[in-house]
């Protein structure tokens, strides 16, 4: 894998360009669970990355919202 690929992968330009802190980085100073963190990665990358409708990365953002909210109501 050349830098530029490996750039791609591991820094996205959906997730960083623009941005003074990157999701992955605020999940983990967060403590985000894997639910919650793939809810703010969604919302992070939202209308960003191409050929992903807006609206589909914040569907899947709600996906994990609900998940959690129905998970939280069993207890």
């Amino acid at each position: 894998m050349n830098k530029t690929d490996e750039k791609q992968v591991v820094h996205p330009s959906h997730y960083c360009e623009g941005r003074k802190y990157e999701p992955m980085d605020v999940i983990a100073d967060w403590d985000l669970d894997f639910f919650l963190g793939s809810a703010l990665k969604y919302i992070a990358r939202a209308g960003r990355k191409p050929g992903c409708p807006k609206e589909q990365d914040l569907e899947k953002a709600i996906e994990y919202l609900q998940y959690v909210v129905d998970q939280e109501g069993k207890h």
